[in-house]
């Protein structure tokens, strides 16, 4: 009898400590949720159709010999996408904003064809993907691109930026979906361990058409465009800029890590069972019925809804920032929290483009991985434009003060514009070569 005292004074005891440490640790939790949004919505909604095929085709074709490059786009769109989110939060204002104030008047109309051409050609992939997306599941085209066209359309004209903003976070999840179907393809780690860290380069048009895509689907233009216009509505000021940074930097490493798992999925399986030659995929829903075979419906199925995800998400933000940025371009109202009245420019186009990109997506017999695969061979061509205009922008003292890049950063930046330069110059050698019969690559 007389043990049970101190036993019951340390059972009062142990309450007392949950009640101190998890309102805290909620509150945290709740915190670091609260800070997500801009940067890992820009960051994954790279992982597009056009994104997943390009690193299917990568998994497929090449193994595991690509993986090195994932860690050097991180770092990359990571360095990216911070030095326009710490633009929008220093000027409040969005990047075509900064470029019309800047720039010449005939400078600001390339560098905006630019991100029109970069922009416009992807809008209709994104709505090929949610076509495709729906084909897995028995929806045909003509009734699965417009009910996303409309569900895009409804979710962004009548929600508040916060509202639109929780529905693309909670689109991001879907990634998970390939981190699954890579577990359950049982990789050999040492092979992805080696092919991460140990580069491998092939010299053939093949690989550097790859090599190219990957960089243009990684840091596509228009994530850049909507982070920071993203940043700038939300009224983030420098004072509280080291949280938007973080959620900038934890929404690349999560982008580019999803990137890693789709390649690995189809290392391990296709191009595995291919004995080492290589499989071509036509599109990123034919990568999700390529694995069923290997791993059985439910990552195939895991897959095609990550494609479904992937795609809403993009189509979401795609035709957004391209409306951000022309209205912002030609000093136009715009924003989500604006109304049709308010900003007559920005809703038109909000809706021509969805409307477009339906239409073409109705199309029957679409040649789809040539479609995507030029397209972000594109956005790696017009990528070094928009680099060195965000670079020339943010080393602008009268903009940026004391916020301005430090050595590191440019040096790696405009390393990363010249390397992105010189290989997208080479392969437009290479390809205007071969029509004169020269090859210089095998």
């Amino acid at each position: 009898m007389e043990q049970t005292t101190p036993t019951a004074t340390t059972q009062k005891k142990r309450p007392e400590r949950k009640t101190r440490w998890h309102p805290r640790l909620g509150k945290r939790l709740l915190f670091y949720l609260g800070i997500l949004g801009p940067g890992l919505i820009a960051a994954n909604s790279g992982n597009d159709p056009g994104g997943i095929a390009t690193y299917s085709t990568m998994g497929s074709q090449f193994g595991y010999t690509m993986l090195w490059v994932m860690p050097i786009l991180m770092i990359s769109v990571a360095m990216v996408q911070e030095m326009c989110a710490r633009m929008g939060a220093v000027t409040g204002k969005g990047l075509s904003d900064l470029i019309r104030e800047n720039f010449p008047l005939r400078l600001t109309l390339f560098i905006m064809f630019t991100f029109l051409l970069a922009n416009g050609g992807v809008i209709v992939s994104e709505f090929i993907g949610i076509a495709a997306a729906l084909n897995l599941f028995g929806i045909p085209s003509w009734i699965g691109a417009p009910c996303g066209g409309l569900l895009i359309w409804w979710l962004v004209a009548r929600g508040s930026y916060k509202r639109v903003e929780n529905v693309f976070l909670a689109l991001t999840f879907v990634f998970f979906a390939y981190v699954f179907s890579a577990f359950l393809a049982k990789p050999d780690w040492r092979e992805v361990l080696a092919g991460t860290f140990i580069p491998t380069v092939q010299l053939n048009g093949a690989y550097l058409l790859m090599l190219v895509a990957a960089v243009g689907t990684t840091i596509s233009p228009y994530m850049q465009l909507y982070v920071q216009s993203a940043v700038a509505e939300r009224g983030v000021r420098m004072s509280d800029y080291k949280y938007e940074r973080l959620e900038v930097y934890v929404g690349s490493i999560f982008s580019v890590s999803i990137a890693f798992f789709i390649i690995v999925s189809t290392a391990a399986t296709l191009f595995v069972h291919s004995g080492g030659k290589g499989v071509p995929i036509s599109s990123a829903a034919e990568a999700a019925q390529a694995l069923a075979p290997f791993l059985g419906n439910f990552a195939s199925r895991a897959f095609a809804i990550g494609l479904l995800g992937a795609a809403l998400l993009a189509a979401g933000v795609l035709p957004l920032s391209t409306s951000y940025s022309l209205a912002e371009a030609f000093g136009f109202e715009r924003g989500v929290s604006r109304t049709w009245k308010e900003a007559p420019f920005f809703w038109s186009l909000f809706t021509l483009l969805i409307v477009v990109g339906v239409i073409v997506a109705m199309l029957p017999n679409l040649p789809v991985i040539q479609i995507l695969l030029n397209l972000y061979l594109l956005n790696g061509l017009l990528l070094p434009i928009i680099l060195f205009a965000i670079l020339r922008l943010v080393n602008d003292k009268r903009l940026m003060g004391h916020y301005t890049n430090r050595l590191f950063y440019n040096v790696v930046s405009y390393a990363l514009a010249v390397v992105v330069s010189g290989l997208a110059l080479f392969y437009l050698v290479t390809e205007v070569l071969s029509f004169f019969g020269i090859t210089l690559l095998g």
